[in-house]
């Protein structure tokens, strides 16, 4: 039988003690994640295309919910072929949370956000842990177990280098990570990092071919007979070959074949979609929108620092939220200047797309004049 390297009471492990209830653990982490504020603002953040006005196009509250299910299917499949003892509610748990922390605009917003930080980075999986761990409830955290904030910091769904994931040789320290090259602790997050790449391949080619960017006809003859082209069909294929592939073995990964044809999609999806004029000039307008935004709360917190009531002097509804926040935020930056561009791309991370674009025009557009007769 194939199970978890580590013992139950590493993966169970909560930052603050708890009393358990009847509910399984990890379906407690599910219920954490669900009714948090940052979960909730996914519903209005990009998974490809910003701010669409079609109600059918992908966003990212969808995306965390296809990887959960396909990585809470996964985990039934290879239970049911009686080698494997795995946990359905973690995989899914870490599915629902891994891109909580996802900044708006997507990963054009995600390689805004770094660029204004450099030298330290912003990377979106660390940014879910940061979120979960240290920012939700006002500082508090959700109090997770270790396994499903494992999951969701090393869930990497970018790297299209490893096929044949396993966890890593000790538990990691969370704290320590700095990058995306971590595996996880469990065979559960594992599975989320390659479902990670079944939910979006397929999803983005729709969403593209909605947009009148690429035609069905455009997708590879040979991907097209051998994995598919609607969502569905990528998705029930390539799940069922890592269930396949996976179950006999004591790793997880997908065929090499089915392999080989995710990777040509991926490319396929790159040089079509993602690299494509309409969204290169997306890409220029998101760059500056998030240069503009950081540039204004430097400017305004120089001007008042943690005089939070001072900031209502500006006339804008911005600068009142960004003190509110801060004010908020208190018992996790601790009133140290030092950590101003941190707050700040905390702040603008949390952001849904539609907000930061109100945010946006309510720091360009100047004040109105108030005349009276």
């Amino acid at each position: 039988m194939i199970k978890n390297p580590f013992k139950d009471e590493i993966y169970l492990r909560r930052t603050h003690p708890h009393t358990p209830d009847l509910r399984d653990e990890y379906f407690r982490d599910q219920t954490k994640i669900i009714h948090s504020l940052p979960f909730r603002r996914l519903k209005h953040k990009t998974q490809v295309f910003f701010a669409p006005n079609n109600d059918h196009i992908c966003t990212r509250i969808e995306h965390v919910l296809h990887v959960a299910t396909i990585a809470a299917t996964i985990c039934r499949g290879l239970n049911k072929s009686g080698n494997w003892e795995l946990s359905e509610d973690m995989a899914y748990a870490i599915g629902l949370g891994h891109d909580i922390g996802h900044a708006p605009f997507g990963h054009e917003g995600e390689r805004a956000i770094d660029a204004c930080l450099r030298p330290h980075r912003f990377l979106h999986e660390l940014n879910s842990y940061r979120v979960v761990e240290h920012l939700a409830n006002y500082g508090e955290g959700l109090n997770l177990t270790f396994a499903v904030k494992d999951g969701i910091i090393c869930h990497c769904g970018e790297d299209f280098a490893n096929n044949r994931l396993r966890p890593a040789n000790k538990p990691n320290d969370l704290e320590q990570i700095t990058g995306r090259n971590q595996m996880p602790s469990t065979y559960e997050g594992c599975i989320v990092r390659l479902s990670d790449k079944i939910a979006y391949l397929g999803r983005d080619i729709e969403d593209a071919i909605k947009a009148d960017l690429i035609t069905t006809a455009d997708i590879p003859r040979h991907v097209r007979e051998e994995i598919g082209t609607s969502n569905g069909e990528i998705i029930n294929t390539l799940t069922l070959d890592l269930i396949n592939h996976s179950k006999d073995r004591d790793c997880i990964g997908f065929s090499d074949d089915k392999f080989g044809l995710i990777s040509e999609l991926r490319t396929f999806n790159y040089e079509r979609i993602y690299h494509n004029e309409q969204m290169r000039q997306r890409k220029e307008t998101i760059d500056k929108c998030i240069r503009d935004l950081f540039d204004y709360f430097r400017v305004i917190f120089k001007r008042y620092g943690f005089d939070y009531d001072a900031y209502a002097q500006e006339g804008k509804q911005t600068a009142r939220g960004f003190a509110n926040y801060m004010k908020s935020m208190k018992n996790v930056y601790r009133e140290d200047p030092s950590q101003i561009d941190t707050v700040i791309a905390d702040y603008i991370a949390g952001m849904t797309d539609s907000f930061a674009l109100g945010v946006m025009e309510d720091v360009i557009l100047p004040n109105s004049i108030k005349f009276f007769s």
